[in-house]
């Protein structure tokens, strides 16, 4: 779980640049049975400042079926379970207003009888000044559940990730303070050559004037 939230932590960070803010993560796809699971789904607006609101369709098909069910709808700030096999284990775990661009909903005691594919859907309307324009995303999730929790490639890959962030990091610290180090003790030493010239220099002229008074 560390792993899966250090990718996600290195993917908001380059991927936030480019949508101001709002990260477009997948979700995960491997449940634990028994355990609980959040189901991800993110739609980034296009230009953060054009106010708009949403609603949330999620819909469940199980492995060999053809037809989705409809299982949850989410109308701000009403969440609703529409199907009995989820009857009280889904819970909102998206935006908190009607401008929704995170549509995540959480499984609480996941049952092998979850795997299968989820929709989500968004239905967005964009509150333009001249007109309503209306835009509708879906994402789906391959959910697989698994009795003990697996390391998935994904998983390695943020692992070496997050290490190898924490190197680079490690040795950017370290040239900055050589760099500093380096800057200041030249500075120190510029400083010091100038009070030593400055020490002869007053030395010299103390000297010219005591040997004018001797010629005198």
């Amino acid at each position: 779980m560390m792993s899966h939230l250090s990718l996600l932590v290195v993917l908001s960070f380059f991927v936030s640049q480019c949508h101001g803010g709002c990260s477009e993560v997948d979700s995960m796809t491997e449940a634990v049975a028994g355990e609980g699971f959040l189901l991800g789904c993110i739609s980034c607006k296009r230009r953060e400042e054009v106010s708009a609101r949403a609603t949330v369709d999620w819909h469940f098909k199980p492995p060999g079926e053809e037809e989705f069910r409809h299982i949850f709808h989410y109308d701000h700030p009403s969440a609703d379970i529409l199907h009995e096999d989820f009857s009280n284990r889904l819970e909102w775990h998206g935006t908190q207003d009607s401008d929704i661009q995170t549509g995540a909903i959480y499984i609480h005691n996941v049952t092998f009888n979850d795997t299968g594919t989820y929709l989500c859907e968004i239905h967005r309307t964009i509150l333009l000044s001249q007109y309503d324009e209306h835009v509708t995303v879906e994402k789906e999730v391959e959910l697989s559940v698994v009795a003990v929790a697996t390391r998935e490639m994904t998983a390695v890959v943020a692992e070496i990730m997050m290490y190898v962030l924490i190197v680079v990091l490690q040795l950017w610290l370290i040239v900055t303070l050589v760099y500093c180090y380096k800057k200041i003790s030249e500075e120190h030493e510029a400083r010091e050559a100038r009070k030593a010239l400055k020490a002869q220099a007053e030395l010299l002229e103390s000297k010219d004037n005591c040997d004018g008074v001797q010629i005198e």
